[in-house]
């Protein structure tokens, strides 16, 4: 009970100022082993370019992530989600809830008892329901990239870890049939990430994670190993 009170005090202390992909965490499978999870992922703030103005989503998924080697792994996930976005100037769009999923990778460069160096390629699209306003169809995909790398080392069973990211977040938008690419804001594309892996049993654990400056978000997952 405590390490989930734990949990959630340390997803109340990162939502106030935190978002890009969710990094996963340094926790990575064995070799021919397998890691599975449920992931909220919700996403504050991320800026366009332009007049695009910003952007929000909360997704939902399901994690897969296999041992290729005890130093790489891949990891998969497949879920739901939504699209807000509000230009500088005029009304916001939201496209309702549908399908989305992503795919990536870990690369362990370091490991010992208790400190791991991590390197990470990670990759989500969202594809919303088309919204209808004023008699027009705005269709809209949330495009997703990121670069991270993140040191870790535990504590008294817990896994805090720290890290950076390189980010883009590009929302691709279709008015009727004209198709637009609404890139993120370029000028905030390196952001910092914070996180930790707080274990329930062997094979059971909680990550919570926050990102800063490129993004606005938190994510939480349950994951399990077998």
């Amino acid at each position: 009970m405590r390490k989930v009170l734990l949990c959630l005090l340390i997803c109340f202390c990162i939502s106030s100022s935190s978002y890009a992909a969710p990094c996963y965490g340094p926790k990575m499978p064995e070799e021919k082993h397998f890691f599975a999870g449920l992931q909220t992922y919700s996403v504050f703030k991320r800026s366009l370019e332009k007049d695009y103005g910003k952007i929000r989503s909360l997704q939902n998924f399901l994690l897969l992530s296999y041992g290729v080697f005890d130093w790489l792994s891949i990891d998969l996930k497949g879920g739901a989600g939504n699209i807000k976005q509000r230009p500088r100037a005029g009304n916001g769009l939201k496209y309702a809830t549908y399908l989305g999923g992503g795919y990536g990778f870990r690369i362990r460069l370091y490991g010992s008892n208790k400190t791991k160096m991590i390197f990470g390629f990670q990759h989500i699209s969202i594809h919303p329901h088309t919204a209808s306003v004023d008699g027009s169809k705005h269709k809209a995909v949330l495009d997703n990239w990121q670069f991270s790398f993140l040191i870790s080392r535990g504590f008294f069973n817990i896994t805090p870890y720290i890290g950076t990211r390189w980010s883009r977040m590009d929302n691709i938008h279709w008015f009727d049939n004209t198709r637009k690419l609404e890139k993120s804001d370029l000028n905030k594309s390196v952001g910092l990430v914070i996180g930790a892996d707080i274990p329930v049993s062997k094979k059971l654990w909680f990550n919570v994670e926050g990102q800063f400056f490129d993004e606005t978000a938190i994510t939480g997952s349950l994951n399990f190993a077998f």
